[in-house]
């Protein structure tokens, strides 16, 4: 799958049933063997307005 049809989608906590962002809004973590080991989503508040500086991270795996 490319990251051009995943974003736009939602990331769910499947454990908690917590909603954690949508993929259009992420960073990629990488290693230097060019490796995706993680998504960085960014925490947001006001139904998408105001950020508030935190970060969820999800590991890829």
């Amino acid at each position: 799958m490319r990251l051009s049809e995943l974003s736009g989608k939602e990331i769910v906590d499947v454990n908690r049933a917590e909603r954690l962002g949508i993929l259009g809004q992420t960073d990629l973590e990488i290693d230097e063997t060019g490796q995706i080991t993680s998504l960085i989503i960014p925490s947001v508040k006001w139904f998408g307005l105001l950020r508030s500086g935190s970060e969820i991270r999800v590991p890829w795996d």
